[in-house]
């Protein structure tokens, strides 16, 4: 069952974007290489990056595009606009968009989407590496409007409740999760799992499952309104625009956790939604510390099981342990990666530096001019610089973590859990679930790291270096549906950890992505190979691996998102083929005429 929506969050007041002049044609090669050598400024290297603060392009400069703007219902305003990911590698100099204000400005956009041969594609931060909005190459004429979600649809608001959550939040999709913390931790709410960058929207979070790092330490019990899967598990209901049949029209429906499969489809959608308004459950607040360690060794940590060095009592799984909350970065080519381990911590520890906001790192929120300037050169063609490069963003970390008192930090669980800002380093990044249980945690690190490992050594030895970058590391549980406060409820029917119904033994998941710059020789060759391992060793066996949404997989030898196997096979195998089949047939059934999607996403979702 579903119903009309009664009641919409009103729109946040705000301006209609201007149109100053700008530049058009805008290069990947030519943004990376100046914002790593420094011929940028950072803030308008990330206002590239940020639609919504990004200069808009007056319809005239757009190159080879026809100047007429299209004639959006009433009231709605189309202006240029560019369109950049989080590291370049899909791009476009301006495509049509607007900002709608409210629910029902985003249903008549769909029908006149529908009735005029267009395709809207929801943009809010566009922090995302995959072609899920829109693809590289798309044509300058294409028929896509981008809608801006972060200029008015960015309303929030407590909410009633239900039954075994202690609080619930109304917010529209336009809002950043870093905002939508704050105000749950107000009013003494909170939730478990959150990503590092804050400058998310909602609703992209939720499109793509969003998550941190988290599983119960030992000893610790599950917390009323807390999950730790993903953020769409937190979804209470959903208000959306989608087809309805009997009125032969879109119109804006709400669809309700447990009672309503359309809410588990939407829930985790990636871009085959258009989401207006959404409930979270959320649980009490309780303060984290947050201590970091660069001393302990890759091979100590990722040992393998039954090891010498496993006995130490120092591995990723005895951390994982004692906290719940464990996060590696290991920089290319160093022996020592920097552990972050976050706890529970009601009291301020005596040791620990108290913190006032989000992102207590500066080390890596701004580039070093070290670490600009070796990726400018890596860029300009040394790519035999990799190693040095790792050992400097080492040196970096080692001696920041140091000189600014962060290797011991306690405060409000948001604060803590935001640490990765916009003028951080840009970089590619393959990604992947790993589910398992928690007794192999430890195996699927120390096989994954091995590998890794080998490989890199082996490129090396070669001569090529096709990884700049870190691995980060991080573990998670699934979207169990008995952390919903809704009765009935059903895990997300496309989130990365959705538990699968052959595997009840697999409780969470370990995430691994590795990063490096994005035109690197060779990289798309070895994320190649890096796949083909994940995929062939965790294959359902006592671990199975899918691909991370918002991340690069499907790789051929020269491009990502392009491996037909893994599109059309691997990936609906690794969810089982009839929770696959269930959510494209929902999907399909709420945008039957497809307004909602990209060439991309009709490959993907069918």
């Amino acid at each position: 069952m579903s119903d009309q929506s009664e009641r919409l969050l009103g729109p946040a007041p705000s301006a209609e974007p201007a149109e100053p002049a700008g530049a058009a044609g805008l290069s990947r090669r030519g943004v990376l290489r100046a914002a790593a050598a420094g011929a940028l400024s950072l803030p308008f290297a990330a206002a590239l990056a940020s639609p919504a603060t990004a200069v808009t392009i007056p319809a005239a400069t757009a190159a080879g595009v026809p100047s007429a703007a299209p004639e959006l219902p009433a009231g709605l305003m189309p202006y240029r606009s560019p369109y950049i990911n989080w590291a370049g590698e899909i791009t476009h100099g301006g495509l049509w968009a607007c900002a709608p204000r409210t629910g029902q400005d985003l249903a008549r956009l769909a029908n006149w989407a529908r009735a005029n041969g267009w395709r809207l594609r929801a943009r809010g931060k566009s922090h995302t590496w995959s072609p899920l909005t829109i693809t590289q190459g798309t044509e300058p004429d294409a028929p896509i409007l981008l809608l801006d979600t972060t200029v008015h649809l960015t309303h929030m608001e407590l909410t009633a409740p239900p039954a075994g959550a202690p609080g619930a939040v109304r917010a529209q999709p336009g809002v950043t999760i870093e905002t939508l913390m704050a105000f749950l931790a107000d009013h003494g709410l909170g939730v478990t799992n959150t990503p590092a960058p804050g400058e998310l929207t909602l609703g992209g979070t939720l499109a793509i499952d969003a998550h941190g790092t988290s599983v119960p330490a030992d000893g610790e019990t599950a917390r009323p309104g807390h999950t730790y899967g993903s953020l769409s598990n937190l979804v209470l209901s959903l208000t959306a625009v989608v087809w309805d049949a009997d009125v032969d029209a879109y119109v804006v429906k709400t669809f309700h956790r447990g009672t309503d499969e359309e809410c588990e489809a939407l829930a985790t959608h990636l871009g085959r939604g258009l989401v207006a308004e959404v409930v979270l459950q959320a649980g009490k607040e309780v303060p984290l510390r947050c201590q970091s360690r660069v001393d302990l060794t890759a091979d100590e940590l990722f040992a393998a099981p039954g090891s010498a060095l496993a006995a130490r009592g120092n591995t990723f799984a005895d951390f994982m342990a004692g906290s719940g909350r464990v996060e590696t970065i290991w920089f290319a080519f160093t022996d020592k990666p920097w552990l972050k381990v976050w706890s529970l911590s009601p009291e301020r520890p005596r040791t620990s530096r108290r913190v006032y906001a989000p992102y207590n790192y500066p080390f890596s929120d701004v580039i070093p001019t070290p670490v600009s300037r070796l990726v400018g050169l890596i860029v300009g063609g040394s790519w035999h610089l990799a190693p040095v490069l790792g050992a400097t963003q080492y040196t970096v970390a080692a001696t920041g973590l140091t000189a600014t008192l962060a290797t011991d930090l306690w405060g409000p669980a948001y604060m803590l859990q935001f640490y990765l800002r916009p003028t951080t380093l840009r970089e590619t990044a393959n990604g992947y679930g790993i589910l398992t249980s928690r007794a192999d945690v430890q195996r699927v690190v120390s096989e994954f790291a091995a590998y890794y490992e080998q490989r890199l050594a082996a490129w090396a030895a070669e001569g090529r270096f096709p990884v700049n970058g870190q691995v980060e590391i991080r573990v998670s549980g699934l979207d169990q549906p008995g952390d919903s406060a809704a009765p009935g409820a059903r895990p997300p029917l496309l989130s990365v950890v959705r538990p699968h119904p052959d595997h009840p033994e697999f409780d969470c998941a370990v995430w691994v992505d590795v990063l490096t710059q994005p035109t690197s020789p060779g990289a798309h060759e070895f994320y190649r190979e890096l796949e083909q391992f994940l995929m062939s060793t965790f294959d359902g066996g006592y671990a199975l691996a899918r691909v991370e949404w918002s991340k690069g997989w499907a790789y051929t030898d020269d491009a990502a998102w392009a491996d037909d196997d893994v599109i059309e096979s691997a990936i609906p195998a690794s969810y089982g083929a009839g929770q696959w089949s269930e959510a494209v047939a929902v999907l399909d059934r709420l945008d039957p005429h497809g307004v909602l999607g990209n060439e991309f996403t009709d490959r993907l979702v069918r």
